[in-house]
């Protein structure tokens, strides 16, 4: 006859004083293992996957505004640097924005000499070129802090959309200011210095000579001479200029000048302040319409636009194209189509762009890893 403790079958273990029972009764080693757990479910595991990181979870408000306050100041020790390096170029920075105005008088025989009619006008538009130049060099600077603020809390295939509109943004200033200060400027330069030097010509009686009456000769020289003595004139045909050297109180030899231009009722000389608030207005603007394939591609990504609706109402787009550039150049026509065609031309880019990089193949790979799903290819 068989043992029956053989085959019986071994005991169901409900509650904890049971198992206690049974290994006070038999030896470890007959001790049944604990089941296995359930495995997750499909919805656990993406949820699980959509969790932030265990620092991102357990990160409070106050960790977050400290971290914002240690990006900020990162942010602004990095301009006051930039800043300090623009105080030292200033000069040469300002002489870089006025040289346009500069060759645009010349070519009319203008005097190329900038106006300030105020004490403080050079020094307050020097700290505000500094200001400017400090930013614009620091702006990589301070994107880089706003990203490492923001990027921990994106996931990878939202990361892949800023990284990819950031660098183009920049990019697309950047060309924006090279165009307009060599190829706008010079032709709406051009254009108003023209107009302004010859719109009222003033036209002087000619006589002939009296008796025993002659004219003065002077030397016309491209360049100062090197060592003028008191008393020697000529007259800087760059400059413009009517120059005279003349002996300092210290023993020196200093040189005096009158500028001169041509025969006309109007004397054009801009104020300093005003080109340079001009110029910098025009940067703005420029760099703001330059922005226009970062739009269309941030239309198209949200689902606003397509690329054949952008294609179907391009004539619509050349339209507004149009106004724009009227709105952002002075009051001709030149510079208004020499801003419409880099603008058309941004357009067509932008479908280009959006067609090549639509938001499901940018995103796809990355957010399919984000969701917890297999990634194809």
């Amino acid at each position: 006859m068989d043992d029956p403790s053989e085959s019986s079958p071994a005991p169901v273990i409900r509650r904890p004083e049971d198992r206690r029972a049974i290994i006070d009764r038999d030896p470890p080693s007959a001790i049944p293992p604990d089941p296995p757990p359930p495995p997750p479910s499909i919805l656990e595991t993406r949820l699980a996957k959509r969790r932030p990181p265990q620092s991102q979870a357990v990160m409070s408000l106050g960790d977050h505004l400290e971290e914002l306050r240690t990006r900020f100041i990162h942010a602004i020790v990095g301009i006051g640097l930039f800043f300090l390096v623009s105080l030292y170029f200033g000069p040469t920075i300002l002489n870089w924005l006025i040289w346009p105005v500069q060759r645009a008088l010349r070519a009319e025989g203008l005097s190329p000499s900038l106006l300030a009619t105020g004490m403080f006008e050079t020094f307050f538009t020097y700290l505000k070129i500094s200001t400017v130049g400090a930013i614009l060099l620091g702006f990589p600077w301070i994107l880089w802090q706003a990203w490492k603020f923001v990027a921990p809390g994106l996931y990878r295939y939202e990361q892949r959309f800023v990284t990819m509109l950031l660098p183009m943004s920049l990019i697309l200033a950047i060309l924006s200011s090279l165009f307009l200060y060599f190829v706008v400027l010079p032709v709406m330069l051009h254009f108003f210095v023209h107009f302004g030097a010859t719109v009222s010509p003033e036209k002087a009686a000619i006589a002939p000579l009296p008796a025993n009456v002659s004219l003065l000769s002077l030397p016309v020289l491209t360049a100062d001479p090197p060592a003028p003595k008191p008393g020697d004139a000529w007259f800087n045909s760059e400059l413009k200029e009517l120059r005279l050297a003349l002996s300092a109180p210290n023993g020196a030899v200093r040189i005096y000048s009158t500028a001169l231009s041509t025969s006309t009722g109007i004397v054009l000389q801009p104020r300093i302040q005003e080109w340079v608030d001009s110029f910098l207005g025009l940067a703005l603007a420029f760099a703001a319409g330059f922005q226009l394939p970062v739009v269309v591609l941030l239309l198209g990504w949200v689902g606003i636009v397509t690329p054949a609706f952008l294609a179907q109402y391009r004539k619509h787009a050349l339209f507004v194209i149009a106004v724009i550039a009227a709105l952002l150049t002075p009051p001709d026509p030149i510079s208004m189509i020499i801003l419409m065609a880099p603008l058309w031309l941004l357009y067509e880019f932008g479908i280009i762009m959006l067609r090549l990089f639509p938001a499901s193949r940018l995103a796809g790979k990355a957010r399919r890893e984000a969701d917890g799903e297999p990634a194809e290819g």
